[in-house]
């Protein structure tokens, strides 16, 4: 498989798409989940801040690799 093939290229983009969406989600989820079993109010929000700064992370890493 290249990766000029349009659908790996496709596939690849459709990745992306996904990437920070999930990111988002899983940070919000294990900062309510924290949150639950400690009490608090706020871990849930630092999770979102997390999640947040992986996905984008994550995301200007696939990014880079592209541009090589």
């Amino acid at each position: 498989m290249r990766d000029s093939e349009p659908w790996a290229q496709a596939m690849r983009m459709l990745g992306l798409a996904f990437l920070l969406p999930a990111c988002l989600f899983v940070g919000y989820g294990l900062g309510y989940l924290a949150d639950r079993r400690l009490g608090t109010g706020f871990l849930n929000l630092v999770g979102l801040l997390v999640g947040i700064a992986a996905g984008f992370v994550q995301l200007l890493r696939e990014i880079s690799k592209k541009s090589r």
